[in-house]
């Protein structure tokens, strides 16, 4: 069995801007202020973040509206599949909607995955947010 969900956020900055700035190694790095990160923006491209500990492949790219990209971490279990992420953008009032729905994920990890988007990426994400527009 697996498990899934979906966690939301809006942050303070245009779909086009966290949009690259997710598929940027180095911006990736910057915003989520956790490690190292490598990739390329490119479907079937490969990518890491946080120093390897989540490593995946682009499987969909819409600019500025969605990712889809194959994900684990070095916590599944190696008989797993990799889980798969959606990541869509969406314009709103205050900036722009980020949902991921995160499926697939191996029985028992769900619920810290779950913290996980929110500790680890939608606050840090606000940050360095923040800190794009006062540079524009």
């Amino acid at each position: 069995m697996t498990e899934s969900f979906e966690v939301s956020t809006t942050l303070p900055a245009s779909a086009e801007k966290i949009f690259n700035a997710w598929l940027d190694a180095k911006e990736h790095s910057k915003f989520t202020g956790g490690g190292k990160s490598t990739g390329k923006p490119v479907v079937g491209g490969k990518f890491t973040a946080w120093d390897g500990y989540i490593s995946g492949k682009n499987l969909i790219l819409e600019p500025n509206t969605r990712i889809v990209q194959s994900w684990r971490t070095t916590e599944f279990p190696e008989s797993s599949p990799d889980s798969t992420i959606e990541v869509t953008f969406k314009d709103v009032k205050s900036g722009t909607k980020i949902t991921i729905k995160h499926e697939n994920i191996p029985e028992g990890q769900g619920e810290s995955y779950k913290k996980g988007w929110k500790d680890y990426y939608f606050k840090p994400m606000k940050e360095y947010c923040l800190n794009l527009d006062s540079q524009d």
